[in-house]
């Protein structure tokens, strides 16, 4: 069995849905990535849960990760900190918790902003207003950490294609399969840029 080259904690987003794998369950970013990277399915652990917060990564998830640490390890999670219980203090702390503790020279850590989800919904104006100001002040948070951190961070807010319908699927919660494809594409190419590397050793 390969050892773990390549781990992704977070939520639903992680998980894959939007996107459906033949027969059952989801394909998803996560594994449109390994392919990328030239990975096998045993040398990948997907520690995505659909509904989970930054709460849940710090109680359960890093540990996981932890344990056997992954030459590359991404992070997607705390869209559901935004549109449920949201406390900005307890937020940052968490992202903080996080990317510090997967920090280090042995790790290439990944992760990407928060798109304009609110966009996406059937909301009242001043309420969708409201939500874009959460997601603007949870994306300071984000790129102050992960500046700190020496994380990678893909911008997608800053992204006008993530706008593009094309891109969500019917829930304008989760990438269709296009968006989960791109997403991946944009990793790549991120990861890319800042090692010099296009796939992993999985020995």
């Amino acid at each position: 069995m390969p050892a773990i080259r390549f781990t992704v904690l977070g939520d639903s987003f992680v998980e894959g849905r939007g996107d459906p794998a033949p027969g059952d369950g989801f394909r998803g970013w996560v594994s449109r990535f390994a392919d990328w990277l030239n990975l096998p399915r045993a040398a990948l652990l997907n520690l995505g849960v659909h509904g989970a917060t930054t709460q849940d990564v710090v109680d359960g998830q890093l540990r996981r990760a932890l344990v056997n640490k992954a030459p590359v390890t991404g992070v997607i999670v705390g869209v559901n900190d935004l549109i449920g219980d949201y406390d900005q203090v307890r937020f940052r702390r968490n992202l903080h918790t996080v990317f510090s503790s997967l920090a280090g020279a042995d790790t290439t850590v990944l992760t990407a902003g928060y798109p304009d989800i609110p966009g996406n919904l059937q909301l009242p104006d001043l309420f969708r207003n409201q939500m874009r100001e959460r997601f603007a002040e949870a994306n300071a948070a984000l790129y102050e950490v992960t500046r700190a951190t020496g994380t990678l961070c893909l911008g997608l807010d800053r992204l006008p294609e993530w706008r593009e319908p094309a891109l969500w699927s019917e829930d304008g919660l989760h990438p269709s399969p296009l968006g989960h494809q791109r997403f991946a594409d944009s990793m790549a190419d991120l990861f890319s840029r800042a090692t010099g590397m296009t796939a992993l050793n999985a020995a």
